[in-house]
């Protein structure tokens, strides 16, 4: 019974850390349950023969095994530390959001003769901070379409019974300037800078709605983003690496003005910037001057061998607000390199799999489960060769 609750524990995503936001998702397993080799109650379902039963007991170990196996597997780095390839949306957080639909009209309705691409360079904004949005149209072939710009406006989301924010004209132009990367290629972009209109002082989802028209025909494109207009901390620019119980830890040093919990994510490449881990921080800060640590897990580097030194890269992080909409104050970002560090060689890193109460715990349980079912299995084919576990490679 043990074991099968702290499997369902597993399954339900419960923490095994402090950062529950950063852990692995659990695969799909189901919870093993032993047959003994002679009926005992209700313990034994119906099956008929030998065989069968034999069969029934070699598959229940080898799930509890697996079990096991997987959970070792995916757990032997903290939640704070893992390979970026486990969320390849956080490798590059600042690259625009680029999408391409079926051109809607205002009522909603689609036409999927003309496919419409948009662009935004971000999608959560500071103050300070201004937001590149574009937009083109194109047929069935992917050949570009005239597109004409005839509306584009911004405004805040609020709720029922709030006031109505200040629209924000937007200007698009395909004149080569400003958010227009190429004049003449069909693509129409603008700026959004919300600090510098009525909008400065909104916190929450700000809308563009943009409407045009294309060989005659109306439609409409949204833009969403999310605005932060109190800065709850910022970075002062001093990062130092040391190593520390094993691991290659970074210092990044922070003024905060607001006390919270804070989330905050830095990527680390190689040497020759191939993305290798995802670092994060999540606990409470104190105002003031004070150091938020980002950790590269010893076994992490000793077993993907990237090439050093390591480059932190991308850093963002925010305030987290609970039971509120929105549930975030951003900080402003660390765009591009951060901090690259000393050519350390991997022998100086600990190759130790991370360990915590909770896992020990865990990993007693399925260990427990897989006794069970072997022992069942040895008591109803005696002198058979044990199975190997999945947790030999």
């Amino acid at each position: 019974m043990a074991a099968t609750l702290a499997l369902l524990a597993w399954r339900s995503g419960a923490p095994v850390g402090t950062a529950a936001s950063a852990a692995p998702p659990a695969p799909d397993r189901t919870a093993a349950t032993f047959f003994a080799p002679e009926p005992q109650g209700a313990l034994l379902p119906p099956v008929s023969g030998r065989g069968a039963r034999l069969q029934q007991l070699r598959e229940q170990l080898a799930q509890a095994d697996k079990t096991l196996c997987d959970y070792r597997a995916a757990t032997r780095y903290p939640d704070v530390s893992r390979p970026i390839s486990e969320q390849p949306d956080q490798v590059y957080p600042n690259q625009p959001v680029t999408e391409t639909h079926a051109m809607r009209s205002e009522g909603g309705r689609a036409d999927p003769s003309v496919q419409i691409q948009t662009s935004q360079s971000r999608v959560f904004m500071v103050a300070g901070e201004t937001v590149a949005l574009s937009l083109r149209a194109l047929d069935s072939r992917g050949a570009v379409q005239p597109l004409v710009i005839t509306r584009a406006l911004a405004q805040g989301i609020t709720f029922k019974g709030a006031r109505p924010t200040t629209q924000l004209p937007l200007a698009f132009a395909d004149d080569g300037q400003m958010a227009d990367s190429v004049a003449g290629d069909g693509a129409f972009g603008g700026i959004l800078a919300p600090a510098q209109t009525g909008l400065a002082a909104f916190h929450g989802t700000i809308r563009a709605e943009v409407r045009f028209s294309v060989n005659g025909r109306a439609g409409l494109a949204l833009f969403d983003v999310i605005y932060s207009p109190e800065v709850p901390a910022t970075w002062t620019g001093q990062i130092r690496e040391v190593i520390e119980d094993g691991s290659l830890v970074y210092y990044l040093k922070a003024d905060v003005r607001q006390a919270g919990r804070y989330v905050v994510s830095g990527r680390v490449d190689d040497a020759a910037g191939k993305p290798f881990a995802l670092a994060t921080f999540n606990d409470m800060l104190g105002a003031g001057q004070t150091e938020v640590k980002l950790t590269v897990f010893g076994k992490l580097l000793r077993d993907q061998a990237p090439a050093l030194p390591l480059t932190l890269r991308d850093v963002d992080g925010y305030l987290l607000r609970e039971n509120t909409d929105p549930d975030r104050l951003m900080m402003p970002r660390l765009e591009g390199r951060a901090f690259t560090g000393k050519p350390h060689a991997l022998k100086d890193f600990s190759d130790a799999e991370w360990q915590s109460d909770t896992r020990t715990r865990h990993l007693e349980e399925f260990g427990k489960d897989v006794a069970l079912a072997r022992g069942a299995l040895a008591q109803a084919d005696p002198g058979a060769p044990a199975p190997a576990s999945a947790c030999i490679r």
